[in-house]
């Protein structure tokens, strides 16, 4: 029998049960846990189809409810189902003893929340005051994944929540046949307790068990969902030469919903304590975030000059690294942006292995864009952490003023770019530069009745430069002239690809050739200081560049064809890319490119790149430059994945083979290989590793130090990871001395349990 109507008051008093019942067990599943984590026979109860009803009323059915006048108690069976604002409970019996107050929900329990959580139970036990009772043998499935279950739940006044035997675990209790098994980690407990004021649970007697391995957490606790909050976090272990055993205890403080604040003591065998802070913020104009470390040790310098250091050598210093970055948005078109990293000194990064960057850059600026427009005034600063650098000569950008605007030509049609760029650059004991220029730029694109794309290009720019203390830099073509100088400089070009596209191999096919004239007059290009032309190479990404130097103190003059050709091929699961071509000056006099550069002779060298790609599981680019003369290998790069997601290899090789003197620091020669992979086996298990070698030599860097096979660094380690774990092992060998970074092993366990609060 279905009942959907009865007595006013019996329909009442089950509304009351059922509004007691339900937070009562979906409190009890957001806290405690049962010691039998496997799933219930017990299949949740569908939505109600029924309208909505008054907070005091639900709708409910059953196949029988009865009502004995003697007793009084009321009675509903057989697949009791209740719905209540989309709260759904399902239990084989629901008893009200209305002497006794008594109410009782059992058989085969489960209750759904609208969030989707889902709690199983054996009996539910209410006082008369509906608020305060008991629930056994509790199962809670949360929407989030987890899982959480006690023997014996009490309901407190004031809604605290105690439960006895519990366990949580957020992984997979089920192998993918469907067979029981149990979790990777889960936290067992003599009793929790949860108070919902707090949104906190706290254990009491508790002990993780990670695969099979279990550990006491005398204290603890952490919060329910995904609400932030502040405790301890999980601790980083470490074991290098240097330090001796680390151990980080990092504390989160929870300052606000938009505001944290985490402090890390890093504990040192072989070292005094650093001290590590992390502070983020997000507020209405935008977001910023600091990290900044700090210590006591000896300088590298103490190492520097001395190699071999004894034991109390050198003094204390204070050292540490500051990076912050931030980024605020004013309007729809103005903001501002900030990027500053500062270490004490060089070395002070690779000794605490925070960072192994050669270089720490700054940058502060404002900017507003919009859709025809872009201003920027930036400042930028260096600061070197090579050993063998000389920190005066690191300039200080202060200020760089960008403007840009683009407008459609009324005339001939096309886009015309306009620009005013002005640029200071200081250094403490070097060359200082002043730099102010305007450019105006014309484009044209059209396509051809025959499909061939012609773009038409103009630019002309005008510069001034102020320059002083030229002595200070060693390099003569960088220097420039003393005192204020000015050039001109102007270009047209045409560019033509004419793209063809047909069926080959099963696939399609396009060939694409391309032809580019591009004429310049002479300019005072080496009356110019160079600050930021330096790094000149061809590459198969600046070929058909209307100029081939990097920024703007360079540019390339006189009239030059620069031909190539395009080349793609798709088929189902390949992908073939590839490009090859060459440039060609019409004028004989002597190139500002320096030697080595492929581009100082009238015939360039050949220059190209090849991507091939097979489904997803093969990548494979290669990037080389051939000597026009004899087609010996300037340039050789490769980078290559092979494998699936789990089991891959990366390969990496590059040799810069220019025949550069040792005077043009940007373009030395190098040579280097790297390798990295992993390799998965059973289900959850891997083992991963890389490796960086120098293959330089002194005849390609008569400043090299390597023999021609100088490993670099290389880490091999070991990890286990499935749904809900991420343990690991892993060793790193530091092969090269760095003042007080120094060569040597290190060890690191990673420990990663997912779905734990703080």
């Amino acid at each position: 029998m279905s009942v959907a109507k009865g007595i006013d008051t019996t329909v009442k008093r089950l509304a009351l049960l059922r509004t007691a019942a339900l937070p009562l067990s979906l409190c009890v599943a957001g806290t405690g846990a049962a010691q039998d984590l496997q799933d219930r026979p017990a299949d949740p109860p569908p939505p109600s189809v029924s309208t909505a009803r008054t907070d005091d009323q639900i709708d409910f059915s059953a196949d029988l409810l009865e009502y004995d006048s003697n007793s009084e108690t009321v009675q509903a069976s057989g697949d009791v189902r209740m719905f209540r604002q989309g709260e759904r409970l399902r239990a084989d019996r629901v008893t009200w003893n209305r002497q006794t107050g008594e109410v009782v929900a059992e058989g085969n329990i489960a209750v759904t929340n609208p969030e989707g959580d889902v709690a199983y139970g054996d009996r539910i036990e209410l006082t008369d005051t509906l608020r305060d009772g008991v629930v056994n043998n509790m199962l809670v499935v949360l929407e989030q994944g987890g899982r959480i279950a006690a023997e014996r739940g009490v309901r407190e006044e004031g809604g605290v929540i105690r439960v006895t035997r519990a366990a949580y675990t957020p992984c997979s209790v089920q192998t993918t046949a469907g067979c029981p098994k149990e979790p990777s980690w889960k936290i067992t407990a003599e009793e929790v307790t949860y108070d919902p004021d707090r949104s906190r649970i706290r254990y009491r007697g508790a002990r993780v068990t990670v695969l099979g391995l279990s550990l006491p957490l005398p204290v603890f606790s952490h919060v329910v969902g995904d609400r932030p909050a502040s405790g301890l976090l999980a601790p980083e272990i470490r074991l290098d030469r240097v330090n001796g055993l680390e151990i980080a205890l990092p504390y989160h403080f929870d300052l606000a919903p938009n505001r944290d604040l985490t402090v890390t003591p890093h504990l040192f065998t072989n070292a005094l304590p650093m001290m590590q802070v992390d502070f983020r913020d997000l507020n209405s104009l935008g977001a910023y975030r600091v990290r900044a470390y700090g210590t006591y040790s000896r300088r590298s310098d103490d190492f520097i000059n001395n190699p071999n250091p004894q034991p109390g050598d050198g003094e204390q210093a204070f050292r540490g690294y500051v990076d912050a970055s931030g980024k605020a948005q004013f309007s729809p078109t103005w903001g501002a942006h900030a990027s500053i990293r500062v270490a004490s000194d060089r070395t002070f990064l690779r000794r605490y292995d925070i960072s192994r960057d050669d270089r720490l850059r700054s940058n502060i600026g404002i900017t507003r864009v919009d859709q025809d427009s872009y201003f920027a005034i930036n400042g930028w600063a260096v600061q070197s952490l090579r050993l063998d650098d000389q920190g005066v000569l690191q300039p200080i950008a202060l200020p760089e003023i960008d403007y840009r605007r683009r407008l459609t030509d009324p005339l001939l049609g096309g886009r015309v770019t306009l620009q005013l760029n002005s640029l200071a650059i200081s250094r403490n004991g070097g060359q200082d530069t002043q730099r102010a220029f305007a450019s105006a730029q014309w484009e044209l694109r059209r396509i051809t009745t025959l499909g061939q794309e012609v773009t038409f290009t103009a630019l002309g720019r005008g510069d001034i430069y102020n320059t002083n203390n030229t002595a200070a830099t060693s390099v003569a073509l960088y220097r420039g002239s003393e005192g204020f100088s000015s050039r001109a400089i102007g270009a047209v070009a045409v560019d033509v690809k004419w793209p063809f596209i047909g069926e080959a191999f099963g696939g399609t096919q396009r060939v694409t050739p391309r032809v580019q004239m591009v004429a310049a007059p002479r300019i005072r290009n080496l009356d110019i200081p160079n600050e930021d032309s330096r790094a000149v190479d061809l590459e198969d990404s600046n070929l058909f560049a209307l100029n081939r130097f990097p920024g703007y103190d360079r540019f390339e003059d006189s009239t030059r064809f620069t031909y190539g050709m395009d080349y793609a091929l798709d088929l189902p699961g390949i992908a073939i890319n590839a490009n090859i071509g060459q440039s060609y000056r019409l004028t004989e006099r002597e190139s500002i490119f320096p030697n080595g550069t492929g581009l100082n002779d009238r015939w360039s060298d050949f220059v190209g790149r090849t991507e091939v790609r097979f489904r997803q599981f093969l990548s494979f680019t290669h990037r080389y430059r051939l000597d026009k003369d004899n087609f010996a290998v300037r340039r050789n790069e490769i980078d290559a994945t092979v494998g699936t997601r789990r089991t891959y290899a990366l390969l990496g090789y590059l040799r810069l083979n220019r025949n550069i003197g040792p005077e043009l620091e940007d373009l030395r020669d190098r040579e280097e290989a790297r390798v990295a992979g992993r390799v998965a086996f059973g289900r959850f298990w891997s083992v991963f590793g890389s490796a960086t070698v120098d293959l330089t030599d002194a005849a390609e860097d008569p400043l090299s130090n390597s023999d021609g096979f100088e490993p670099l660094r290389h880490r091999i380690g070991v990890e286990y990871e499935d749904d809900c774990l991420r343990l690991g092992v892993t060793w790193r060998r530091d092969y090269q001395d760095n003042g007080d970074a120094r060569r040597g092993n290190s060890f690191l366990l990673t420990l990663a349990l997912t779905n734990l609060g703080r």
